[in-house]
């Protein structure tokens, strides 16, 4: 644990957008919420965690609750007061589900952390600031962060856990600084277009054996039967599949 000096930047390897973000937790009173925040944070490469003055901390709960960001809870600086754990930031973003009649200026949770992580990729130091789960942040405590962050909730529950409201900041930090994961979806060998267009012809000739076309009045089945597989792309495998389907129908052998 450290103490009330310069918070460590522990990067794990992760952008130095995001190592120049800290996470503050004001006045929590479940350390549970501490050890979700912690997990919601690692998941994201988040790893600069600031407590100001916890209920309980460190506490069995919190362990419990990180279920492997246990380094985050190791190395999270405890803070007296607020100004400590904001100290040497440039900019402080404070997530309040309250609108104020006088805050800073406010802006959405996305707009939030591209703000942040442009803040950090330009060298600041950038600040999340949440307030305690019951009532949030103080006015005062709001007026020393630049902007007001809000999440959009339904107007029917607006109520969110204080993990899972770190969760959301983070991710949006991680794509605003990344970009959107890349989504690897497996792809086999695409079939030529000899071997498609063998396919359609051999789906012609069933779908006449069976009476289910009629080449006098075709309505352009096979044009949207055409359409519907180019959707798909099919694959080598694929079309081995569908020409034995049909060779079991019509007892053609595949040719």
């Amino acid at each position: 644990m450290t103490g009330e000096g310069a918070i460590l930047a522990v990067s794990g390897g992760e952008p130095a957008d995001l190592a120049r973000i800290r996470v503050v937790l004001v006045r929590t009173t479940h350390p549970g919420n501490i050890g979700g925040a912690a997990r919601a944070m690692k998941t994201m490469g988040l790893a600069r965690l600031v407590l100001v003055s916890p209920r309980r901390f460190p506490d069995p709960q919190a362990e419990a609750m990180a279920t492997g960001a246990d380094d985050l809870l190791a190395r999270a600086q405890v803070c007296a007061t607020l100004d400590a754990a904001l100290a040497g930031t440039t900019l402080a973003i404070a997530l309040t589900a309250r609108r104020r009649e006088l805050s800073p200026h406010a802006v959405d949770a996305r707009a939030a952390a591209e703000l942040a992580v442009a803040e950090a990729a330009a060298a600041g130091e950038v600040a999340f600031v949440f307030g305690t789960e019951m009532s949030g942040l103080a006015n005062d405590e709001v007026l020393k962060c630049q902007r007001v962050a809000h999440i959009a909730t339904s107007a029917d529950y607006s109520s969110l856990n204080l993990a899972a409201a770190v969760q959301v900041m983070a991710y949006e930090a991680r794509v605003a600084a990344l970009g959107p994961a890349p989504l690897v979806n497996d792809r086999f060998d695409a079939a030529s277009f000899e071997e498609v267009e063998g396919f359609y012809a051999h789906l012609e000739r069933n779908l006449v054996g069976s009476g289910f076309l009629d080449p006098a009045s075709p309505r352009r089945l096979m044009e949207r039967l055409r359409r519907l597989f180019a959707r798909g792309r099919l694959e080598k495998e694929e079309v081995s599949i569908l020409r034995g389907i049909l060779s079991s129908w019509d007892g053609e052998g595949g040719r």
